[in-house]
C-alpha cells in the first residue's frame, strides 16, 4: 500500500494553499454593515357573504429602506387598467370607509421608488408591490432610496393576483402589517467558509503530523553519531572467557560492581582499556548509556 510522503516541497506548496484559502475566507466573509432581511407578517381580512375570513402568513418582506414599523388599512388598487402605478397622475380607489389604506401594487415599469412616492403622494399608508408573474411567491428585499418614511413590503405574485381579483369583485379587504423575524442571508456563506477552513486547517495538520518527514536537527544528529561511535567502541573492547583457576575467582578479588555478583568460571567478561573488567551482560548496557567506566569514570572514546 502506497502512503502519502509529504516531502519538504510538498509542505511548503500545502501551506501556501492553506495561507491563500485562509486570505480568501477572511475577505469573503461579510463585514459588519452586512444587510439583515425582515420578514413581514400579513394578517389578511375580507368577507365572503356572511362570513369574516381571516388569513395570517408570514408571507413578504420588508424593503432595505423601508421603517420597520406596524402598518395597517384597506388594501387599494390604482385606477385603470395598468396596476404598476407608473404614472405620475395614477389616482386610488379609495374606499370611504377606510381611515388607512395599503396601496397595492404590480411590479415592473419604473422603479420601487418611482411606484412607493405615487402611492405616497395620494395618502397611502404603506404600500404592497407584488412581484413578477411566473414568480410563485418568491420575494426580496427591494432597493426605493428616497421613499421616507412609508412602510413599503414585497409579497409573492401568486398572493397579490389573489387579492387583486377579490378587490376587483368588489370584495372588501383589509391587511395589518406586522414585523416578523430578521434573516441574515450571509449567514450561512460565514459558517460554510469558517468550517471549510477549520476542515482544512484540521486535514493539514494531522497529514503533517502522521506523515512528516522526520528531518533530525543537529543535535538529535549528534546524539546519534555518538551512539554509533560507542557500540563501534565496546565492540574493540577486550573479551575474556574465565576459568579454573583465574585469579579474578578468588573470593578476596573485587565483585562486578554493576550487579555485585561475584565472578564464576565461564562467566564473560569484558575489558575496558583501563584495566577494569566487569560481566559483559552488565557493562554492555552501561557502556551504551553511560560511555564511561562505572570505577574510574575513563571515557572509552577518548582512550
Amino acid at each position: 500500500m502506497n502512503l502519502l510522503r509529504i516531502t519538504p516541497s510538498t509542505h511548503s506548496s500545502f501551506s501556501s494553499r492553506l495561507l491563500r484559502l485562509s486570505v480568501f475566507l477572511l475577505l469573503s466573509l461579510p463585514d459588519s454593515k452586512g444587510k439583515a432581511i425582515w420578514t413581514a407578517h400579513l394578517n389578511i381580512t375580507f368577507q365572503v357573504g356572511n362570513r369574516i375570513i381571516s388569513e395570517l402568513g408570514e408571507s413578504g418582506v420588508f424593503g432595505n429602506h423601508s421603517p420597520l414599523e406596524r402598518v395597517s388599512g384597506a388594501v387599494v388598487l390604482p385606477e385603470g387598467w395598468n396596476q404598476n402605478a407608473c404614472n405620475p397622475l395614477t389616482n386610488f380607489s379609495r374606499p370611504e370607509q377606510a381611515d388607512s389604506w395599503l396601496a397595492l401594487i404590480e411590479r415592473g415599469g419604473c422603479t420601487f421608488t418611482h411606484k412607493i412616492n405615487v402611492a405616497a403622494e395620494k395618502g397611502a399608508n404603506g404600500v404592497i408591490i407584488y412581484n413578477y408573474p411566473g414568480t410563485g411567491n418568491k420575494v426580496f428585499p427591494m432597493s426605493h432610496q428616497g421613499t421616507e418614511n412609508i412602510v413599503a413590503v414585497m409579497i409573492g405574485n401568486l398572493k397579490g393576483m389573489e387579492l387583486l381579483h377579490l378587490i376587483q369583485k368588489g370584495v372588501y379587504v383589509t391587511i395589518i402589517i406586522e414585523v416578523g423575524r430578521m434573516h441574515m442571508p450571509w449567514l450561512s456563506h460565514y459558517v460554510m467558509s469558517l468550517f471549510t477552513f477549520l476542515a482544512a486547517t484540521i486535514a493539514y495538520l494531522f497529514l503533517y503530523c502522521a506523515w512528516r518527514p522526520r528531518v533530525p536537527n543537529s543535535s538529535t544528529r549528534r546524539r546519534r553519531q555518538i551512539k554509533a561511535d560507542v557500540r563501534k567502541a565496546i565492540g574493540q573492547l577486550q573479551l575474556r572467557v574465565l576459568k579454573e583457576g583465574d585469579k579474578e575467582l578468588d573470593p578476596n578479588e573485587d565483585n562486578c560492581v554493576v550487579c555485585f555478583d561475584i565472578y564464576k568460571p565461564q562467566d564473560v567478561v569484558r575489558i575496558l582499556t583501563c584495566k577494569h573488567f566487569f560481566h559483559k551482560a552488565c557493562i554492555d548496557p552501561w557502556l551504551l548509556a553511560h560511555r564511561t567506566c562505572p570505577m574510574c569514570k575513563c571515557d572509552i572514546l577518548k582512550t
